[in-house]
């Protein structure tokens, strides 16, 4: 099966494409590895250094639902027709991957099927897809500097999905932790007038 850069490259920058696109045409080129390639297609808008604006709530939404899906243990994802057939500029498709597919082929340079209990297990997939719900929820915050660590431990952790390698998921999850102790300290910030969570942590250790 051919890399998810070079399908990804080949199906939206080198052939003839109508100027919109949709969700249910991306997904022809995900094969067997569908929800990966949704959490890792979903989160990319929100996971470049400059994220692409407008992207990160519902996209968010789409991730929660795929991750409770994985966490009731469901073998393909479901979304509803509404959400796949929502139409997408084929041009802002187009430099949101310009801008991603260099990262995108980073990650792949390095990963192989290894640990792969860790995205095959129902106890692994449970555990990803926990962790994917939370992320996502951080996304939908319209608050600056809680989208794009979180949708960052999304992405790497479905990659990990995408090629078995559980050691890339497990590198995803300690993004996920630490976009969970940003957004935690942010939040805490809004509440307590300033205060942030490692302020809190910092007094209460003392």
């Amino acid at each position: 099966m051919a890399k998810l850069s070079t399908e990804l490259q080949r199906f939206f920058l080198e052939e003839e494409r109508p100027s919109q696109v949709t969700l249910s045409d991306i997904l022809t080129i995900a094969g067997e590895r569908l929800f990966g390639f949704l959490f890792v297609i979903l989160s990319l808008p929100s996971a470049l250094p400059v994220p692409a604006p407008g992207y990160s709530t519902p996209f968010g939404v789409l991730l929660f639902l795929l991750a409770m899906q994985l966490v009731f243990g469901r073998k393909r994802p479901w979304l509803p027709n509404k959400m796949l057939n929502y139409p997408m500029k084929l041009e802002t498709v187009q430099g949101i991957l310009k801008a991603g597919l260099p990262w995108l082929k980073r990650i792949e340079a390095i990963t192989r099927p290894r640990l792969t209990y860790i995205c095959t297990t129902l106890p692994g997939r449970v555990f990803i897809g926990c962790a994917i719900a939370l992320m996502a929820t951080s996304m939908m915050i319209p608050i600056p500097g809680t989208n794009t660590l979180p949708a960052m431990g999304i992405f790497v952790t479905g990659f990990g999905l995408i090629e078995d390698d559980g050691a890339i998921s497990l590198g995803g999850l300690v993004l996920c932790v630490m976009g969970l102790i940003l957004t935690s300290s942010i939040l805490f910030a809004l509440w307590f007038g300033g205060t942030s969570l490692l302020d809190i942590i910092k007094d209460f250790l003392r």
